[in-house]
Parts: C-alpha cells; sequence; structure tokens
C-alpha cells in the first residue's frame, strides 16, 4: 500500500447523485401507463428492456428513454399513442438536465487527497450527458485524466491505470457499484473501495469479495483519507 499513488473515482452515485433521477423517472412512466398494468408489471418489463438493450444503447439515459418507449409499445400491444411517446421523450430530455447534486463530503475528500494522489474519474455512460454532469459539478480542476467508457471491466482498468498512473498495482478504484466499480478493479490488480449508496441500479448488483485481500468497504467518502492512512 504505501506504493498507491493514483486513486480513481467513479462519477454516477460516488461523486453526484444520479440513480434518484431514474428512479423518480420510473415512478412517473409507471404511473403514464397505470391503465395498462400495476407499478411492479410495467417497472418489471421495462427492467426487461434494459437489460436486452444493453448491448445495444449502452449505459445512460438515452438508453433508458429509448427501454421506456419500448415497455410502452410492448405493455400497450402496439397501440400506445403519439402523446404517450411525446411525453415519454419529455422525461428523458428532463433528465439530461436536472441539476447536478454533489454528495457529502465529497470536495473535501477530494481536497484531501488531491495533493498526495494522482487522482483520476473514471465512469461509462453517454458522452454528453457525462461531460455535462462534470462541468456543472465544479469537480473537473481535481482530475488529472477523464475516462468515459462504454463497460468497466478488468482489462479497462489495467488500460487506463497504466496510461494514466503507474500501473494497477499501484492504484486504487472507489465507487459504488460492486459490478463495475470494484471486482474488475481488483481483478486488474488494483484496490477496489465500495462506498454504498441508498440506490444502486439491480443491474449493478453483485456479491461483495469479501475475501480479496485488496478489497476494503466504507460508509461514506469521508472515511477514504483515514483508510487509506490506515494501510500505510
Amino acid at each position: 500500500m504505501a506504493g498507491l499513488s493514483t486513486i480513481a473515482f467513479d462519477a454516477d452515485d460516488t461523486l453526484w447523485q444520479n440513480e434518484t433521477f431514474f428512479r423518480l423517472t420510473e415512478q412517473r412512466f409507471a404511473e403514464l401507463l397505470s391503465g395498462h398494468g400495476a407499478h411492479e408489471v410495467i417497472a418489471a418489463k421495462l427492467l426487461e428492456a434494459e437489460r436486452r438493450n444493453l448491448r445495444f444503447y449502452g449505459f445512460g439515459v438515452k438508453g433508458f428513454t429509448l427501454s421506456m418507449i419500448e415497455t410502452a409499445v410492448e405493455v400497450t400491444n402496439g397501440q400506445v399513442s403519439a402523446s404517450v411517446i411525446a411525453e415519454i421523450l419529455s422525461f428523458g430530455r428532463q433528465m439530461l438536465q436536472n441539476p447536478v447534486e454533489t454528495l457529502p463530503h465529497v470536495k473535501d475528500t477530494l481536497d484531501e487527497l488531491a495533493g498526495q494522489y494522482r487522482i483520476l474519474l473514471i465512469t461509462k455512460g453517454d458522452l454528453f450527458d457525462q461531460e455535462r454532469k462534470l462541468a456543472q459539478s465544479g469537480l473537473g480542476d481535481y482530475f488529472s485524466a477523464v475516462e468515459i467508457v462504454s463497460e468497466k471491466t478488468a482489462e479497462t482498468y489495467e488500460r487506463i491505470f497504466t496510461r494514466h498512473g503507474d500501473g494497477p498495482q499501484r492504484a486504487m478504484m472507489v465507487g459504488n457499484s460492486l459490478k463495475s466499480d470494484v471486482v474488475p478493479a481488483i481483478r486488474a490488480g488494483s484496490w477496489g473501495v465500495y462506498v454504498p449508496h441508498d440506490l444502486t441500479w439491480v443491474l449493478e448488483h453483485e456479491e461483495a469479495p469479501e475475501h480479496e485481500p485488496r478489497y476494503r468497504r466504507i460508509a461514506a467518502l469521508d472515511a477514504l483519507p483515514g483508510l487509506i492512512a490506515q494501510m500505510t
């Protein structure tokens, strides 16, 4: 751990709120289609569509919006009206304009670590939306590099930590998703620090790698500097 030189952070639901807006929009979507099924039924069909469409549309608001439209076609047996589709499109546009709300302790934590380590941002999702949120967050100056990727795999982390750091063995990834942020980073040879968020998309769920010596969990981001100091 004494060789740690690079710390990377996930963005959505690690540095700023994100899943909250998806859940609120899902609620509005289910209400819009309430004449065609209960909330639970609509939500389950939407999740199925999202799961199918990930390999086509990737992660983010635009793919979510297309999945809502597909679900509306499905639950109405192809009879969905143009006005309903227009309403769904408006949901997506609203999500792309939501203000960025940084999570507690983010700036203080980055302030404390930025002078000691190389700080990176590694996030996935729609390029334009992620760039917008980063610009509005006011956090951009903390990062020596920003990588917006289509998927987070062990190969992704190995490539990024080699390009922008001293290799994965001297790097740490911090995020709220075990599946995307923690497990693949550990597989690449890095440290993986899990910071749970109250809301995590079901497709990001995975078992915690408790047996891995490079796995850590903290309750909130402000515990990260102390964790690193303790480990060194």
